[in-house]
C-alpha cells in the first residue's frame, strides 16, 4: 500500500507501478515529484488522489491516480496499484505502410493509448479494410492465413480467436457484422495481432526487398570493379608482351 504522511509519500516494499516506461521503453524506477499536501488531504478527504512520478531513465513525467483506502489521523492509505492517466501511443514503423493504412492504424493506436478499447477495435477493422482494398482478395486471404498462424503459435483460446476474426475480418461471412465488445485484455491481444499482421504484410516484405536490392547493388558494383581490374591486367599483360621482344632484340 502507498501511504501519505506529513513526511511525504511512503512507497510499498515491492514495486507496485509498471516499470516499463511507455515513452522510452526502458525498465526504470519512478521518482515521485508531485504529491498532494497531507494537511489538504486531511481537510478535503478526497476519494481519489493524483501523484506525478518522473521516469529515472528519460525524465518524462507519468501521471497516476490512486484510490484512497482509508484515512487516519497520521496517514492516508492509498491503493497499491495506481491507474496511469496518460500513456504514450505504441511505436510502429508507419513509413512502411501505405498512407491510408498508416493514417487509420495511427488513430487506432491513439484510441488504445486512451483506453478507448471498442473505438480501438473499430479502427483496427477499418485499418484491415484499407489493407484489403490495397492488396485485393488475395491479400485478404493471406492475412487470414497469417492470423490463423498467430492463433496457433500463441495457443489462443477459442473465444479470443473468434474475437480476433470478428474484429479484423467481420466474422465468418458478413464483413460488415457488428463488432464485439472489447475489454483491456482482449485489446492487448488484438494490438499485438494487428502489429504482426501489418508487419508480415508490409514491413517484412519492404525490408526484405530493400535488403535484396542493396545486396544486388553491391554485387553489381563488385562485379564492375572486378571487370575493370581484369581489363587493366589484360592490358598490362598485352603491353608487357609487346615490349618483351623489343627489349630482347635490343
Amino acid at each position: 500500500m502507498w501511504t501519505i504522511t506529513r513526511a511525504g509519500l511512503q512507497a510499498p516494499a515491492a514495486q507496485a507501478l509498471p516499470s516499463e516506461c511507455p515513452h522510452c521503453h526502458a525498465h526504470a524506477q519512478l521518482t515521485p515529484v508531485s504529491v498532494p499536501d497531507f494537511a489538504s488531504l486531511q481537510r478535503d478527504a478526497p476519494q481519489r488522489v493524483g501523484i506525478v512520478f518522473r521516469c529515472n531513465a528519460c525524465g518524462v513525467p507519468r501521471f497516476f491516480r490512486f484510490t484512497v483506502r482509508r484515512q487516519e489521523s497520521e496517514r492516508i492509505v492509498l491503493a497499491g496499484n495506481g491507474q496511469e492517466l496518460e500513456r504514450a501511443p505504441e511505436r510502429y514503423a508507419f513509413g512502411y505502410l501505405p498512407a491510408n493504412v498508416a493514417r487509420l492504424f495511427r488513430e487506432a493506436l491513439a484510441c488504445h493509448a486512451s483506453d478507448c478499447f471498442n473505438a480501438f477495435a473499430s479502427m483496427c477493422r477499418r485499418s484491415a479494410q484499407a489493407v484489403f482494398e490495397d492488396l485485393g482478395e488475395g491479400g485478404r486471404l493471406r492475412m487470414f492465413d497469417t492470423l490463423e498462424d498467430i492463433i496457433e503459435l500463441c495457443e489462443l483460446d477459442g473465444d479470443t480467436a473468434h474475437l480476433l476474426r470478428a474484429v479484423i475480418f467481420g466474422g465468418t461471412g458478413d464483413r460488415d457484422a457488428s463488432l464485439p465488445d472489447v475489454d483491456a485484455s482482449h485489446a492487448g491481444v488484438l494490438l499485438e495481432a494487428m502489429k504482426d499482421l501489418l508487419y508480415q504484410t508490409y514491413v517484412r516484405r519492404e525490408k526484405l526487398t530493400r535488403a535484396m536490392r542493396m545486396r544486388r547493388f553491391f554485387a553489381a558494383q563488385s562485379g564492375r570493379r572486378l571487370a575493370v581490374v581484369s581489363a587493366r591486367d589484360e592490358a598490362l599483360d598485352a603491353t608487357d608482351g609487346e615490349a618483351g621482344p623489343q627489349a630482347d632484340s635490343a
